[in-house]
């Protein structure tokens, strides 16, 4: 099966990141058969054969790249059909589409998403969290006064988890291109 992996804060080739070759190198040195970067964020697809087999295999590539290139962030799996199953079904068509700045898909540790329930409001009014499955968080972000909300500190701030967000454009790409 396939599954997808966000690192946090990665930017490929920078300092304390890992390159591309030494991401995909730690996937596949950590038990996936198949391993792809996609973009230079941090997120990459393997094969893996459970769920848990997939969550193994990425910290054990998060060892390897600490060994490597120092990186120390946090990484979250999801399978490749959840997040398939979460854009054919366009959870943002019904949003209040006022101020919207940006659509994200934030991932964070699942006892940690336990603890969430959708609807729910940034005090400032800037980010909604608009679904919560088992293992992502679909928001959106207004743009009120002169900065945009953004869901990664707020839910950092909430749940005092580390949290890593990706835009959901980059979701809707990385399904069209693997699944």
């Amino acid at each position: 099966m396939k599954y997808a992996a966000f690192y946090r804060n990665v930017n490929l080739g920078q300092p304390k990141s890992p390159t591309k070759i030494q991401l995909e190198s730690a996937l596949i040195s950590a038990g996936a058969e198949i391993a792809q970067s996609f973009q230079s964020n941090g997120t990459a697809i393997f094969t893996a054969s459970t769920a848990e087999n997939a969550g193994e295999i990425v910290m054990r590539s998060r060892q390897i790249l600490k060994a490597e290139c120092g990186l120390e962030e946090p990484a979250y799996v999801c399978d490749l059909q959840h997040l398939a199953e979460m854009v054919a079904a366009d959870p943002f068509a019904n949003a209040n589409l006022e101020n919207v700045y940006g659509y994200f898909a934030s991932f964070l540790p699942p006892e940690a998403i336990t603890r969430l329930q959708a609807p729910l409001q940034s005090p400032r009014g800037d980010v909604d969290l608009l679904l919560v499955t088992h293992s992502a968080v679909l928001s959106l972000s207004r743009m009120l006064g002169a900065s945009p909300g953004d869901p990664t500190p707020f839910l950092e701030k909430l749940l005092q988890v580390p949290v890593t967000s990706r835009s959901w454009n980059t979701i809707v790409r990385l399904v069209n291109k693997f699944a």
